[in-house]
């Protein structure tokens, strides 16, 4: 069992630095690839041959320190691996990758993990991911949880599989906060005046100004986020927010600077891990679950090895040991049973931290939380210029 580890340095889901935003929005609009034909996957993927090696790019933090997973492949499969820990944020990620793969080059990468939103909408839309031949992904078609397949961002995991998962709730600290918080409205409640952090992100803060409001995401339209963005400006010319956060929201609510905010749930239990009196709740309303996605860029040199390290990460003693180091959400359910028989040959504190971990709906969400789980707003160039807009003018004022 790992110590408890802060979230990845810098994580903007939606990455929207103005030079973000110049990266992610150039030649998208106009330039989409087509769908691919059924006929061209197979074709292509007919062609590809295991090459002995593959190169992964990933976050930092999802990994065990020893590679122990990457090593048991090499082992298994006599492939073996370079592991790059090069993503840091989306769109610097995406800024980088574009041109390259806009002048048909190669990344250097076979897998790289991106999370679903702008950036990964575009790099479906740009043609820049391979599709997957799903034949050759038994591990996932049989281990992965049903709300793993079949996403809104990528219908029929055409392009990804998931690698880890997190979700975007409330989070305050009991020594300050007597009430259990259920609803989203606290977060708008008078009586939390100047002890309230929302999150900068413009995905993020515009999904719970809709949850407000009633509003799904996925299913929204200029109109709502009108309304949200309004809702939004409320609450923050009524006094209540602290301050709008990027990473150091954790350290904020865990010290009581604010009394409770908007959270991912992997920063809430590893705060929860190390003693410390901060809850983590899925508002009623609704709260978000992203994802952090393995795809195959164009122009992979070593795409069927690619593959078969993605399916290999589905066997679920591979996804338990993920899970054990990450402390996100996995994408296999049967890494629960796994972890829960090696908590009961553990002793004293190594048996107390896997037993906390195997019984946190932070971890492992339960069915009530899945159900008012969304994912983001599905944007088109032109609309993430007007919906960026709308948010940015609450947090950036």
């Amino acid at each position: 069992m790992t110590q408890p580890r802060t979230r990845r340095d810098v994580f903007k889901i939606a990455g929207l630095s103005a030079a973000g935003l110049a990266l992610a929005a150039c030649g998208v609009e106009g330039k989409k690839a087509a769908p691919p034909k059924p006929d061209a996957v197979k074709d292509y993927w007919a062609k590809q041959t295991k090459n002995g090696k593959v190169v992964f790019a990933n976050w930092p933090e999802y990994m065990p320190e020893d590679q122990g997973p990457l090593k048991k492949f090499q082992q298994a499969t006599g492939i073996s691996y370079e592991y790059k820990e090069v993503i840091e944020e989306n769109a610097s990620f995406f800024g980088k990758a574009d041109p390259v793969l806009r002048a048909g080059q190669s990344l250097g990468y076979d897998i790289v993990v991106m999370t679903n939103g702008i950036q990964l909408q575009h790099m479906i839309e740009l043609g820049y991911i391979v599709p997957l031949d799903h034949s050759k992904l038994p591990n996932f078609n049989a281990n992965a949880g049903a709300k793993y397949k079949d996403r809104a961002y990528d219908p029929g995991n055409q392009y990804t599989v998931p690698y880890t998962s997190g979700i975007t709730g409330i989070a305050y600290n009991t020594k300050y906060v007597k009430d259990d918080i259920t609803s989203i409205q606290s977060l708008f409640d008078p009586k939390y005046k100047g002890r309230v952090g929302m999150m900068r992100d413009a995905q993020e803060i515009g999904n719970f100004g809709m949850y407000a409001l009633g509003i799904d995401p996925e299913k929204s339209t200029q109109a709502d986020w009108e309304k949200a963005g309004a809702k939004l400006k409320e609450q923050r010319d009524a006094g209540l927010i602290r301050k709008y956060y990027d990473q150091d929201y954790i350290d904020a609510v865990s010290k009581g600077e604010v009394w409770l905010t908007m959270a991912w749930s992997g920063d809430v239990f590893q705060r929860q891990l190390a003693g410390e009196p901060v809850k983590f709740v899925v508002p009623e309303e609704g709260g978000t679950i992203w994802t952090d996605n393995m795809l195959i860029p164009k122009g992979a040199a070593n795409p069927v090895d690619a593959l078969m390290l993605m399916d290999y990460l589905y066997q679920p003693e591979v996804a338990a040991e993920l899970e054990e180091f990450i402390q996100y959400v996995t994408p296999v359910p049967a890494a629960h049973g796994i972890l829960k028989s090696k908590a009961e040959t553990l002793k004293g504190e190594e048996k107390k931290a896997l037993e906390t971990l195997v019984g946190s709906p932070l971890i492992f969400p339960t069915e009530a939380d899945y159900a008012k789980l969304h994912g983001y707003t599905k944007l088109t160039t032109q609309q993430e210029q007007v919906f960026n807009r709308i948010f940015q003018t609450v947090t950036q004022a």
